[in-house]
């Protein structure tokens, strides 16, 4: 299982998302991918197109309007 960092901070919708998904095709069943990010919109898009594709999703509040959205890859 490997764990991946990706930092989307400073960047708006729907960058981050398309990083994302690209980076989630990279990796391998069971891997992590951490997306670090400060933009509320893509606080609500990321974690919802990640359980859409049926990834596992949690979400940490790291500071006041930054998170860190955690998506295992499940298939």
């Amino acid at each position: 299982m490997a764990e991946v960092e990706l930092d989307c901070m400073g960047e708006a919708c729907p960058i981050p998302l398309v990083k994302a998904q690209k980076k989630i095709e990279e990796l391998a069943v069971s891997d992590i991918l951490i997306v670090h990010i400060d933009h509320s919109c893509a606080m609500k898009n990321l974690p919802e197109w990640a359980r859409e594709a049926g990834h596992n999703v949690e979400i940490e509040e790291i500071d006041d309007g930054e998170w860190d959205v955690i998506i295992e890859k499940v298939k």
